[in-house]
This record gives structure tokens, sequence and C-alpha cells, in this order.
């Protein structure tokens, strides 16, 4: 009896996350999509994959409560049976220039982006099947080093020292585990706030002249977590169009 290959990917609800989920279930798998507050956008998701002849199932919870990520993994088990793919985009991102950053605002976006990996990972770690993939998100802002990103920057550094660190806990079970750092990406989180001027500037840092497209980062995912991505481990992988 062939076994469904199953993924969760959290965030999946829009932006990179929606992409991400979309291409999985292309690729074959039963897909998670994880939401955190907007159910309706992720049913949308859902709708999409089953009308395409796919087959997903949109679970909520706070990716940063332990005990909610727990439950998204059972529920996980329950509809499909196991686990094989974890694709962790959940995350948020405020800027500021550090000196005039508040640390609520910071708090906020470290306990999302840096407690929801860890969460998140821990349960990967503890349920994954053998073969399987955990593709963390990271961002090329870290190489950058572009004003603003401070807070940001540092939450996505904590997030590829434990991806690194996990790839090698995992020796023995046959299980990837590896980061993805895009570059600038036209997406509504990426894009809120920003003028023109600045989308432009941001659209020519890369020698392709363009934003990336949540489409080019999950065909980096796609990658991560299919047969051509088996030998890529405890990795890095930057899809930002040459910016850095």
């Amino acid at each position: 009896m062939t076994t469904t290959r199953t993924a969760i990917v959290t965030g999946a609800s829009g932006g990179i996350g929606r992409a991400v989920a979309q291409r999985l279930a292309t690729d074959g798998y039963a897909v998670v999509v994880h939401y955190a507050g907007n159910e309706q956008r992720a049913e949308e998701t859902v709708e999409a994959i089953t009308a395409a002849g796919g087959s997903a199932v949109a679970i909520g919870g706070d990716v940063a409560d332990e005990q909610a990520v727990a439950a998204l993994f059972d529920q996980t088990e329950q509809h499909f049976g196991g686990v094989d793919a974890v694709v962790h985009t959940a995350g948020i991102m405020q800027l500021a220039p550090l000196a005039e950053a508040e640390f609520d605002v910071i708090d906020r976006m470290l306990r999302t982006n840096i407690r929801g990996t860890l969460a998140v990972t821990q349960q990967a770690a503890r349920r994954i099947r053998r073969g399987g993939a955990i593709v963390t998100f990271s961002t090329s802002v870290i190489r950058l080093a572009l004003p603003t990103y401070t807070a940001y920057a540092a939450s996505k550094g904590a997030v590829e020292a434990m991806t690194l660190i996990l790839a090698k806990e995992l020796r023995g079970r046959d299980v990837t585990v590896n980061a993805v750092a895009p570059g600038p990406t036209a997406t509504p989180l990426f894009l809120d706030g920003k003028d023109e001027a600045t989308i432009s500037r941001l659209s020519s840092m890369s020698p392709l002249e363009r934003l990336g497209t949540p489409e080019d980062i999950a065909g980096a995912v796609s990658f991560l977590t299919g047969p051509d991505g088996r030998w890529v481990n405890g990795q890095v992988l930057a899809p930002n169009g040459g910016v850095a």
C-alpha cells in the first residue's frame, strides 16, 4: 500500500506560505494549511489546492504556543497518518532603527520568530518520518545588513543557528534540515509601508532587476523537500536573485 506523503506548511494562508502549500500539493503532498488568525484565507488556500486535484486541510494555532503546535501535529497525524515535510514559513516583521525600536514590538517578533520556530521544529524532530525534510525560514537581510532590520534579522539569525544544529541532532534519522533565506520578495509582509521609490530601489538590487515572487521561493522549498534535495542538509539556501 502506498503511503501518502504529508506536509505541514505554517503561515500558509497567504504570501510565501500559500505559494509553498500549493507547490507542495502539486508535488504530490497532502498539505496541512496552517494559519494563525485568518481562517477564511486558509480555507481559500485549501480550496485552490483541492480544485487543482490535491488534498489539503486547514488547521489553526499559535506557532509560539507549544501545546497548540503539538495539537497541530496531532491533528495532522489523525487526518493523514503521519508527517513527512514541515515547512515553517510563519513569521512577523516589524522594522525600525534599533535606537527607536519599542521592546513590546521586539518581544512579540522574537516570540513568533524564535520561540515559534523552536516549538515547530521540536515537534517536527519528534514526529517526522524517515526520509522527511524540515525547512525553516530565514532572510537574506542578515547578509545585506539593511538599516531598520536589526531586530528582525537578529530573530532570523537565531533561526539559522537552530536549523544548522538540528540537522546534526537528527543524525541517523534520514531527515534533512535546511533554511531558506529569501531576498526581497513581493509579498504583503514585505511591501507593507514601503513607498514606490523604496520598492524600485530594492527591485534594482538584484542583477535580475526585479523582486522575487512567492513562487520563486516555493520552487526552492520544492527542491529541498523533493528527491533532488536529499543530499542537501544543514544548509541555508538563499533564493534572492543574486542580491548578496
